[in-house]
């Protein structure tokens, strides 16, 4: 049995009755709590005109989880790099990895993290900046990588620091990258499984070997609601799954508490599509999550699980980082 490594991924996400300052709260006491564990890292995502998102300005936050823990691994999961100049993002991670040597990760994303109108307004009527993902990439590297002092234009805090790049991706394009750049792969099969299976076949087929990677390093984000039972893990998973329905139907609401049925439920079309979204969740009492989570293991062959629980109640919510541990613990 190979080993692994176990990790988190969080939105600081807005629960029912919660302010924006609660749910930053929150989450470095997620942080805090999951470095205790022996977590390998918390990443946080950029989303933007999203109410009930509180990540936006994703390298404010990580530098604030930061510095709420000691040793715990902080990136983003990740930077939507058409949304920023690679050397605005060269200079914040450059400044976050000086702050907090060692300690700084940057997942790269190609998607906006929003509605096409808010990504107008993010890069200023230029929505073509997406088709320059490759390019952007290897600017960004360059800027990290630069010895030569006669550049024109250089990263300071940046230039020289070693700050690890993944690239992130919820569907194939993203997977020919990763392995054409010899960098790790993280995708998101949390909230879009349907291509998962190809794109870890065409990240470990394609893979070269580079300065950054020997061999194919592939991170796999999936949902996980642990509990003392799998009757209380269902209904602790109710949250999570309302909260999809909302995002599928355009009704977006804050992380609210479970129920005793799915608010969709009945609605055949809703249904659906959120076991569609939402497949690559895992609910159920430790021996449960061991079970399912090591057979996912072994059939897409991850290296990295990336654990994100939306549950309400926040003891509940670190019980289920704990139980996801306990679980892996012949994998770690």
């Amino acid at each position: 049995m190979k080993k692994i490594k176990l990790s988190a991924l969080d939105l600081a996400t807005v629960c029912k009755g919660q302010t924006v300052q609660q749910a930053i709260e929150r989450s470095v006491a997620g942080a805090q709590y999951i470095e205790s564990l022996g977590y390998e890292r918390m990443w946080l995502a950029e989303h933007h005109n999203m109410e009930h998102i509180a990540s936006s300005a994703t390298a404010v936050l990580i530098g604030h989880i930061a510095g709420h823990t000691d040793k715990l691994r902080i990136g983003s999961g990740g930077i939507m790099l058409p949304n920023h100049s690679p050397l605005v993002i060269a200079e914040q991670f450059g400044t976050l990895e000086s702050i907090y040597p060692g300690r700084i990760d940057l997942g790269l994303g190609r998607a906006p993290g929003t509605d096409q109108v808010t990504a107008m307004a993010l890069r200023r009527n230029n929505l073509n900046t997406s088709f320059y993902f490759k390019e952007d990439v290897n600017t960004l590297l360059h800027y990290f990588e630069n010895d030569d002092p006669s550049e024109k234009v250089r990263a300071f805090p940046g230039e020289g620091l070693d700050i690890p790049l993944y690239i992130l991706g919820s569907s194939t394009d993203s997977a020919h990258l990763a392995a054409e750049l010899g960098l790790p792969y993280a995708f998101a099969a949390h909230f879009a499984p349907a291509m998962l299976a190809q794109a870890a076949d065409i990240y470990r087929r394609e893979f070269k070997a580079s300065k950054y990677l020997e061999k194919p390093y592939f991170i796999t984000c999936v949902n996980v609601i642990g509990a003392d039972s799998t009757i209380e893990a269902k209904y602790l998973s109710t949250s999570l799954f309302n909260m999809f329905a909302g995002i599928l139907t355009n009704h977006r609401r804050p992380l609210s508490p479970p129920t005793e049925k799915v608010i969709y439920d009945g609605i055949a079309e809703i249904e659906r599509a959120v076991h569609q979204m939402v497949s690559c969740t895992f609910v159920g009492d430790e021996d449960t999550i061991a079970t399912s989570l090591s057979n996912f293991i072994k059939e897409y062959d991850v290296d990295e699980i990336m654990t994100t629980n939306y549950i309400f109640d926040s003891e509940k919510r670190l019980d289920s980082f704990r139980i996801t541990k306990d679980a892996l613990l012949p994998w770690l």
